[in-house]
Order: structure tokens, then C-alpha cells, then sequence
């Protein structure tokens, strides 16, 4: 689902023109960008939470010739999807076949990620 997506759903269901359906999503998430970026948590109450964590710096490997090189600390953002979000996207594919966690991702520039579906979120932290 794209933005674009998000504005055709208010003009088909609520009625405002596409033009008021565009500035309404602008500003949920102008207001959302604005709260996150001061580092405030964003609630939003029966679907999960955005919160801006602190990661100190660490040192890591460079895969292609073993160097160590220090990853510098830096702010992620992080969402954690609630209890009635989760409930209902297991409800809705709950007859469609689960991929396992070995399964592997290709990104859109062709390099392959391992897939994090099976992660929890610890593990994606890392």
C-alpha cells in the first residue's frame, strides 16, 4: 500500500475531494515525522508504536576483506506493532503458507538480505 493508496481509500470511503484527502495524509504524517523527530514515542492505540532508539557505537567487520571498522552510534527507528495488529494480520493469513525463516529476500538493486520474518525484536536489533 502506497501513500497515493491511503488518499484513494478516504475520497472512496469518506467523500472529501482527492485534493483534501492528499493534505489530510500529509499532515497525519507531517505530524507523525515531526513527533519522531524531536524523539518522541508515537502511540497509536490498536496498531503498534514508533519509537527513535539510541544505539551506541560498535565495532563490526567489513565481509569483503575482514577489516574491523567501528559502526558509529546512531538513532534508529524502530516499530512495534500491538497486540490487536498482530491478532488480526495472523487472523487474515491464517490460511496462507508460511515462508520459512531461512527463506531468502532479494532487494530491488539485486543484492540478497536474509529474510527477518522470523525475527523477534531483539533479533532485528542487532
Amino acid at each position: 500500500m502506497t501513500k497515493a493508496d491511503i488518499v484513494d481509500a478516504l475520497y472512496a470511503k469518506l467523500g472529501f475531494s482527492k485534493k483534501e484527502a492528499g493534505e489530510l495524509v500529509e499532515m497525519v504524517f507531517d505530524s507523525l515525522k515531526d513527533s519522531l523527530s524531536k524523539g518522541q514515542k508515537v502511540k497509536i492505540s490498536g496498531f503498534g508504536n514508533f519509537v527513535v532508539r539510541e544505539k551506541r557505537s560498535r565495532i563490526g567487520r567489513n565481509p569483503q576483506t575482514g577489516e574491523s571498522i567501528e559502526i558509529s552510534a546512531r538513532r534508529v527507528l524502530t516499530f512495534r506493532p500491538s497486540q490487536v495488529l498482530r491478532a488480526d494480520v495472523n487472523h487474515s493469513l491464517e490460511n496462507k503458507p508460511i515462508q520459512p525463516d531461512s527463506a531468502r529476500v532479494h532487494s530491488p538493486h539485486g543484492a540478497e538480505m536474509k529474510s527477518t520474518a522470523g525475527l523477534t525484536h531483539s533479533d532485528q536489533d542487532e
